[in-house]
């Protein structure tokens, strides 16, 4: 497997190369060069495994560069009971006949990015191990990559963390699963701004190749590729569960904010997996939704963006939404180039009157959003007809995914986080506080340890090489 770049100007590199790059040097992300075809007697086979065993056979048309029992012993290293909570790793809940929920929140921070960040973690440290490099990993969180990132990585030999995320954006909860961490390799930064300004800072930074490359800068953001192809596995897993053979369609409801978990699911449906409709919900940050009824890309400005009950949906700029829109152009770099020198000055664009708007529909994209008082309405709903509790981002795409189910297909909403990390919603929704797992119990009381800095470029590029300084 061989990777390239949505820009057009990557040389191919194998998945080891982009591991630990993030970016392309052309700005653009990194793309598997054909996506790797599944077929129906290979997802008969796939049908009983284990999470870890169909997790092997998937990652391991990805990864191929890596030697089949390191990853073997990778994959089992990660997705055990013990760190998630149950063998099936990805519990299926069926709330009633075709429509349930999937279980991705049972990891060490309670949200569905730990599926993919806890085996993040087990290759980042395998790669180092065998170059003898480190890492310092620069991300942007919106509420639960943060968390998902640092508890992955705390206390590993060779790597830092400098988390970025904006300042009393967050629930107090992920605030604090964030900023309570005492580990020395473990920097939180908060970011006066919203979340899109992390992000531009994470991107302007790793733009800068001669600083990117002096401070061997990494990134953990679902830009990363890993991040996408460790999710994929989720969808197929759950597909298994809800579904009694393999000519069964179902469909897929994602809370959506950097494009990041919904864009697995493409590429799931790309391989092969009958997913009849990819239901993207959004919150009031409707871009994405704009985007798939109207064919108009136009990201919002700080000013524009709000701050709402779901916050790690609080993005204006879906960085992974590029390697959907390089797909739907026929993997037209050239044309992807242009529709984002736009974009990353800020502009839209619009493809209402091109033939592209007319073939997303082949790629089985619907959409809609969510406000506040729709997600408190669904998650009291949800919770009188079911007696299940969900977080506010799972109520998004229940709302949304309802408004979209079809008979006979069952849905699949994917769970986003546990209500706990949003107890004033939860409240508001159901007259009383969600239950905290163990060890959770007084979390925002705990000490913080944090710095907090204006959206510039330039203050952080120097924050990372004073603490590199410092510890060396």
């Amino acid at each position: 497997m061989r990777y390239i770049s949505t820009r057009g100007g990557m040389s191919q590199k194998s998945f080891s190369e982009i591991l630990l790059s993030g970016l392309s040097p052309d700005g653009g992300l990194a793309m598997p060069e054909i996506y790797p075809k599944v077929t129906r007697a290979e997802l008969d086979t796939w049908r009983n495994l284990s999470y870890p065993s169909l997790a092997f056979e998937i990652l391991s048309r990805f990864a191929d560069d890596i030697p089949a029992d390191d990853l073997r012993n990778l994959i089992n290293q990660t997705y055990t009971p013990e760190v998630f909570g149950s063998v099936d790793i990805t519990p299926l809940r069926t709330l009633e006949p075709g429509l349930h929920i999937l279980g991705l929140s049972n990891g060490p921070t309670l949200a569905f990015k730990d599926i993919a960040m806890q085996l993040l973690g087990n290759l980042f440290q395998y790669q180092l191990t065998k170059t003898g490099d480190e890492l310092n990993i620069l991300g942007a969180t919106s509420g639960d990559t943060g968390s998902s990132a640092e508890y992955a990585m705390r206390g590993k030999h060779g790597i830092r963390v400098f988390m970025l995320s904006p300042l009393g954006k967050m629930s107090r909860f992920q605030t604090a699963q964030m900023f309570s961490l005492q580990d020395k390799n473990i920097f939180n930064i908060a970011i006066r701004g919203v979340f899109d300004d992390c992000q531009d800072i994470v991107k302007a930074v790793s733009n800068d190749h001669v600083f990117k490359l002096a401070h061997r800068i990494g990134t953990v953001n679902s830009i990363n590729w890993a991040r996408i192809v460790a999710q994929v596995v989720y969808y197929f897993k759950g597909y298994f569960a809800a579904t009694g053979n393999n000519d069964e369609q179902v469909s897929f409801a994602v809370p959506s904010g950097n494009f990041g978990n919904i864009c697995a699911g493409h590429v799931a449906r790309m391989m092969g997996l009958p997913i009849k409709h990819l239901i993207l919900a959004t919150n009031e940050n409707d871009v994405l939704d704009e985007f798939f009824r109207t064919g108009v890309y136009r990201p919002r400005t700080t000013a524009e963006t709000r701050h709402t009950s779901s916050p790690s949906m609080d993005i204006s700029k879906a960085s992974n939404f590029e390697r959907f829109i390089f797909d739907l152009t026929g993997r037209n770099a050239e044309q992807v180039t242009e529709f984002w020198s736009k974009v990353d000055k800020g502009n839209a664009f619009d493809l209402s009157t091109t033939p592209l708007f007319s073939r997303v529909k082949d790629y089985g994209f619907v959409s809609g959003s969510s406000s506040h008082a729709a997600r408190i309405a669904t998650i009291r709903d949800i919770y009188q007809r079911y007696h299940v509790l969900v977080d506010t981002h799972t109520a998004d795409g229940l709302k949304v995914g309802q408004a979209h189910r079809e008979a006979g297909v069952p849905l699949i909403c994917l769970e986003t986080a546990l209500p706990a990390k949003f107890s004033e919603s939860i409240t508001e929704a159901i007259g009383c506080e969600p239950e905290r797992p163990v060890g959770f119990e007084n979390l925002e009381s705990l000490p913080q340890r944090y710095v907090v800095k204006d959206a510039d470029v330039q203050a952080i590029k120097d924050y990372i090489d004073q603490q590199c300084e410092i510890s060396a």
